[in-house]
């Protein structure tokens, strides 16, 4: 195959052994010595694994991570969290723009492997990655503190009203930037996310000849 197309980096076969509406099995074999591509993003080295989710447009997607940094560069949050985090690149963006601790939640075991290695290849020091369910890891109600901020960046299912309940409880969330595929849960998440307000808010053509757009929402905690 690689004697075929030449270009092929990493190629690898998915076993999913029953017939379910599920693409990817738990089983994946890498049949190249290479196990992953590595994406440049506003000179920040993303490395992709077979099963880690990345946006399809990558110039699109480097304009996404460049507007949520520009936020994060004007607000300057003490700390961050970023769930659903993917390779890490709304956390890694934010490492460049800000001096707080930031952390970022993502299911995936292969994603977070790769965002810890950029983030050794860069020295971040104030990055740390964790591969946990979200919502599971934000109502753990053992944290040694709660971010000043938090940015999701959710499935097409979008948060759920389980994390919306309890953004609105953490009193020291001041501020919400929400990345979204889908305006449906966009808008159904941010009506949960009563005791916050949009202030801002930015549409990328991810997905041009579509219907489909990217669509980036600064939220802040309404006053007392």
């Amino acid at each position: 195959l690689q004697a075929a197309l030449p270009l092929l980096v990493v190629a690898s076969v998915n076993i999913q052994p029953i017939h379910m509406a599920v693409l990817e099995g738990e089983e994946e074999i890498v049949l190249t010595q290479q196990t992953a591509i590595t994406m440049q993003l506003n000179d920040i080295p993303l490395y992709v694994q077979p099963r880690s989710f990345f946006q399809t447009n990558d110039v699109v997607a480097a304009a996404l991570y460049r507007q949520a940094q520009q936020w994060i560069a004007n607000i300057q949050p003490e700390s961050l969290w970023d769930l659903f985090c993917g390779v890490g690149g709304f956390a890694l963006h934010a490492a460049q723009v800000m001096q707080g601790s930031i952390t970022g939640i993502e299911v995936s075991q292969e994603a977070i492997a790769s965002a810890q290695q950029t983030a050794e290849h860069l020295g971040l020091t104030q990055v740390q990655f964790r591969a946990l369910k979200s919502d599971e890891f934000a109502r753990n109600n053992t944290h040694a503190y709660l971010p000043e901020m938090v940015l999701v960046n959710p499935p097409r299912r979008g948060i759920g009203t389980e994390l919306c309940r309890f953004l609105n409880d953490a009193d020291s969330v001041q501020t919400i930037i929400y990345s979204s595929c889908n305006p449906a849960s966009l808008a159904s998440d941010c009506q949960c996310l009563f005791d916050f307000k949009v202030v801002r808010a930015q549409v990328f053509d991810m997905f041009p000849h579509t219907h489909h757009a990217e669509v980036l929402v600064q939220l802040v905690r309404k006053e007392a």
